[in-house]
């Protein structure tokens, strides 16, 4: 069996991958130079492969072990692992999912210093908090413009509501004064989305609630939660720790994961969970469409791209012009 070195590990860049693994009830071990799940059936036990040089996240749900070997390697091609509860979220919403990152003291170290150049300037964070949001906002609209499977279901950016509503986020964008408004502004448009999907699909009275045990909710929970391991991949790739956020609480630990997360869940992750609860799809099938989708509009490129573009900027001017 062939060595590969952390390098080769790493041939595939972490913006090309296409893995996201959710495992339950299974044991994740090396073999064999490399990294597998064994199942335990009644009658069998049945061993998988992860291709760890193409993926980008290992989340272990509830019933999972792993061993000292397969982290390792696991590190060695710079793979996030992620303890979560049942499906993908928690089990209990004070519980958050707690991301392992390999100690790889060779990641770059550009990206960091230029976020700190203006990161501590609270005009320049805001800006940059803004240039987020209008990413997100594009970002929605090329999504939702070109998807075929999305428009079949009847999300389309031409409808009269939703115009109104992306325009009235972008005035409230460029009009904001602190983060606390670009939060409310956020805020309304996800309400906005909210009831244009639930509309789509006929799923009546719909209010978001974390607990809550409908599909919709269920799979907003367990697709975002997908959304915040990319983000955290993009992150530690880039070498950004997660408290240096722009617009969420700076409280929170994880708080940029979520600033960059929310770049790709209101376009991917909102539509695909209304439409899956619609049609009675099991957690595993609602997984395998967002990942699809992840794929298919490259939402972990987009995500190193806008990361990358406010980091290298070395900040923002008043009009939201690289200084």
């Amino acid at each position: 069996m062939k060595d590969f070195s952390p390098t080769d590990l790493k041939a595939i860049l972490h913006s090309k991958r296409a893995n996201l693994y959710y495992l339950e009830h299974c044991r994740v071990m090396q073999k064999d130079g490399r990294v597998l799940y064994l199942t335990e059936e009644k009658n069998e036990h049945q061993y998988w492969n992860i291709p760890i040089a193409n993926t980008t996240v290992v989340l272990l749900g509830t019933g999972t072990s792993i061993t000292q070997a397969a982290v390792r390697m696991l590190a060695q091609a710079g793979v996030l692992i992620g303890f979560c509860g049942g499906g993908g979220t928690p089990l209990y919403m004070s519980n958050e999912v707690e991301w392992m990152t390999s100690q790889s003291e060779y990641r770059p170290t550009q990206y960091l210093q230029g976020w700190m150049s203006f990161w501590f300037d609270d005009d320049k964070r805001l800006q940059a908090a803004k240039q987020f949001q209008q990413a997100r906002m594009e970002y929605l609209k090329r999504v939702w413009s070109k998807d075929r499977d999305l428009n079949n279901e009847g999300f389309n950016i031409d409808d009269s509501a939703l115009e109104s509503a992306f325009q009235r986020f972008d005035e409230r964008t460029e009009q904001a004064q602190k983060s606390s408004d670009l939060l409310l502004t956020e805020a309304q448009l996800t309400k906005t989305l909210y009831k244009f999907a639930a509309n789509q699909t006929n799923t009546g009275d719909f209010t978001r609630q974390h607990q809550a045990t409908d599909d919709a909710n269920a799979f907003l929970n367990h697709g975002n939660y997908l959304a915040y391991g990319l983000a955290a991949t993009t992150l530690w790739v880039l070498g950004i720790p997660h408290g240096f956020a722009v617009m969420h609480g700076k409280t929170r630990r994880g708080a940029l994961v979520f600033d960059v997360a929310d770049l790709i869940k209101d376009a991917v992750i909102l539509p695909w969970a209304f439409i899956c609860a619609k049609e009675k799809s099991t957690e595993q099938e609602f997984r395998q469409q967002c990942l699809q989708a992840f794929t298919d509009h490259k939402s972990l490129d987009f995500m190193f791209n806008q990361v990358k573009a406010i980091a290298l900027q070395g900040g923002l001017d008043e009009e939201g012009d690289a200084l």
